[in-house]
């Protein structure tokens, strides 16, 4: 067994490429109806039309993580918040920068060397 892909759910998807391409730099893989593919390395994330639960405040409140590497941390989160990110509390290190998509997906932004 191996991982396949990840499917995030958003109000819409069409909108969400947005912050993933620009903000992320993940490239589009292909447009399925309402859904999109995105590519990031070697891993395909698929955004989705879906109901939210309520949005957790927090990284550390959330039921799920999706962990992002970058050998520039400070570089990396400067270009983040020029593209309109907002980081929110560290999980227990101010080397492990967290923030959500616009739909609420936690993310925690990471240099792999560090950890």
């Amino acid at each position: 067994m191996r991982l396949g892909h990840l499917e995030l759910f958003v109000r819409n998807p069409l909108q969400a490429k947005d912050f993933y391409t620009r903000a992320l730099g993940f490239e589009v893989v292909v447009e399925q109806g309402e859904a999109t593919w995105l590519r990031a390395g070697a891993l395909e994330i698929l955004l989705r039309p879906g109901r939210k639960a309520p949005e957790p405040a927090t990284y550390a409140e959330a039921s799920t993580g999706h962990v992002l590497y970058t050998d520039d941390l400070e570089g990396t989160a400067s270009r983040l918040r020029e593209c309109g990110v907002e980081f929110g509390a560290t999980d227990g290190s101010d080397r492990c920068l967290t923030f959500a998509d616009p739909d609420g997906n936690w993310f925690q932004l990471v240099d792999p060397t560090e950890h």
